[in-house]
């Protein structure tokens, strides 16, 4: 690979030169003295094929070629500065990935957006996120194949930190045959009609979670494939309501009224899978998913 002939020194007085409008000014930001910031873009100037500045009365203007490599050494020295910040960031230990395992009934808002905030903290840590489904869950956190869990249930030998609660909303078609009966639906009553479930993704402990023993059951894996379904009138599901909230609010899905005012609550948690070995990164994560949640709850 070529070594560039000019230096981020050199891009970075070019840089200030165009930000202050002025080589004096420019001195000043870069704590140099005004010759030696001339001096470094003249020589800069000399390494170009097309002069970039054009000086007009005292002040240091752009021509036509200059617009396109400021924005060029703009990015450039961006990154440069990443890859120090990337550097400081491992020297301190902080981990190159962190994997997230998030079962398919958490809200993925919160997440997306505390995903988006530890971003800007540490822009060059990769983040792999895991969606599984009940056991699944479960597996990735026993066998540590994830650093952060969000999940409905603490596993023995686990701490996890209570985030809020979900709701699973008994739903159908509104013109489900559910919704003819003249009083709330019963549970002996809902078996009586096919159930959409999701899929366990958990190879060695599959669990029925939610089932209610339909004897017609149809199996799916994952909430949009549900909710195409049950919109079809193919049967009852229950699903979170952040979810469904443009189906519920349209129309095409109704929450099914169940005797006594019946509810599913499922609690979820984060659990870090290595709570006394974890990393920096990881806990920062943890912190601004934990932020996040915290905050979608108290609404």
């Amino acid at each position: 690979m070529r070594t560039p002939r000019i230096s981020l020194e050199q891009w970075a007085a070019f840089k200030a030169v165009v930000d202050e409008g002025s080589f004096a000014k420019a001195a000043e930001t870069l704590n140099k003295s005004q010759s030696s910031v001339s001096y470094t873009l003249s020589k800069m100037e000399e390494l170009l094929p097309t002069p970039v500045l054009e000086q007009q009365g005292r002040k240091a203007v752009l021509t036509e070629a200059g617009e396109v490599l400021y924005r060029k050494a703009t990015n450039l020295l961006k990154e440069a500065g990443n890859v120090e910040s990337s550097a400081d960031l491992l020297a301190k230990g902080w981990e190159p990935q962190v994997t997230v395992a998030a079962d398919l009934l958490v809200d993925f808002d919160p997440l997306i957006r505390a995903l988006a905030a530890f971003s800007n903290e540490s822009p060059a840590t990769r983040i792999v996120v895991l969606e599984t489904t009940l056991s699944g869950t479960d597996e990735a956190l026993l066998e540590r194949r994830a650093d952060i869990v969000l999940s409905p249930k603490v596993p023995p030998g686990f701490l996890g930190k209570p985030l809020g609660l979900v709701e699973m909303l008994p739903v159908a078609h509104p013109n489900h045959p559910l919704f003819s009966l003249k009083t709330d639906v019963t549970e002996p009553e809902l078996r009586q009609h096919r159930q959409v479930v999701f899929r366990d993704t958990g190879i060695k402990r599959q669990q029925d979670a939610g089932w209610l023993g339909s004897e017609q059951r149809w199996t799916v894996s994952t909430g949009a494939t549900a909710i195409k379904i049950v919109k079809r009138g193919l049967g009852f599901a229950f699903i979170p309501p952040h979810m469904i909230k443009e189906e519920l609010d349209a129309g095409e899905l109704k929450r099914i009224p169940l005797d006594m005012d019946a509810r599913k609550l499922l609690p979820f948690h984060i659990i870090l899978s290595g709570m006394e070995n974890a990393g920096p990164a990881c806990k920062a994560l943890a912190m601004h998913i934990t932020t996040q949640f915290l905050k979608e709850s108290s609404k």
